[in-house]
């Protein structure tokens, strides 16, 4: 395989993240595979990319032909052994690391030995989850951001195990999709989410000592650091099971009270208050 031959890719997880990036493939001319165990999550991962592709196409960023055309290019499957002949699976199933290692074997051993993975992980050890597979310098991170056909970073992070060759597969993979690379080392949280996520934590921390309420904190950051959204209606959106998960990942990497997740948010999640995919977060949604 060489970096022209990256033509036909396997996504594992068909929730909001897989379904777009299997959409951002698509759209770039790829053939997509997009796979999950279950089938009724498949049904609402391609009625997802359905209804982006008719938005975009309402708002005119793609013409009608080219949405029937993309959405023609992804098929969905239940079966791993579906993959045996894509170039690149790219893992985006739920954020923990037994069940990512689990899948990550379950892939290799029916993908042929060229095959390039990669796991869309926002928080967890790329070398460890290299450690795990048999072909450990062929896996790689590639980080997308929520929503994939609009966001145009892709964070790529090599573990210690991951060779110049796979690096620069993935870093034109990349640009085929229409988004800017950046090459980040392997530690807790990457750069983006290093970043973002304690700062939402830390929004959530001033929620719960009621120094404004959640409109008031969004409205400070909107208005008085022009974000495009507030850090606790970024939390909805990312989901705050995910948010915790991730906090908990730099606690325990870095082992730095600063990184301590919120009570709150604890609480929050005990409760299924989640964000937008359960309706409650921090706001109330349809």
């Amino acid at each position: 395989m060489t970096m022209e031959t990256v033509r036909h890719i396997g996504v594992v997880g068909a929730g909001a993240m897989g379904s777009g990036i299997a959409q951002a493939a698509a759209m770039a001319g790829l053939d997509v595979l997009l796979l999950d165990v279950s089938t009724a999550a498949l049904q609402k991962g391609l009625a997802m990319i359905s209804n982006s592709l008719e938005r975009l196409a309402r708002k005119g960023k793609v013409s009608a032909e080219a949405q029937a055309a993309a959405f023609g290019r992804i098929r969905a499957v239940t079966e791993l052994a579906q993959l045996a002949a894509v170039d690149v699976v790219i893992e985006a199933a739920t954020e923990n690391e037994a069940v990512k290692i689990r899948i990550l074997r379950e892939i290799e051993n029916v993908v042929g030995a060229e095959t390039i993975l990669a796991s869309n992980t926002s928080s967890i050890s790329i070398t460890v989850l290299a450690a795990a597979c048999e072909r450990p310098q062929r896996f790689i991170g590639m980080h997308f951001f929520n929503p994939v056909p609009l966001m145009a970073l892709i964070e790529i992070i090599r573990g210690l195990q991951t060779s110049d060759a796979t690096h620069a597969r993935i870093e034109a993979l990349a640009r085929t999709l229409g988004k800017t690379p950046i090459t980040v080392r392997n530690h807790p949280g990457f750069v983006v989410n290093r970043i973002l996520c304690p700062m939402i934590n830390e929004a959530i921390f001033v929620l719960a000592e009621g120094l404004a309420s959640a409109e008031e904190i969004d409205a400070g950051m909107t208005l008085g650091c022009n974000h495009p959204l507030g850090p606790l209606a970024l939390a909805d959106m990312i989901g705050l099971d995910t948010l915790l998960a991730v906090m908990n990942v730099f606690y325990d990497g870095l082992n730095e009270s600063k990184y301590r997740p919120a009570p709150l948010l604890k609480e929050m999640v005990a409760a299924g208050y989640l964000g937008r995919k359960s309706g409650r977060g921090f706001y109330r949604y349809p």
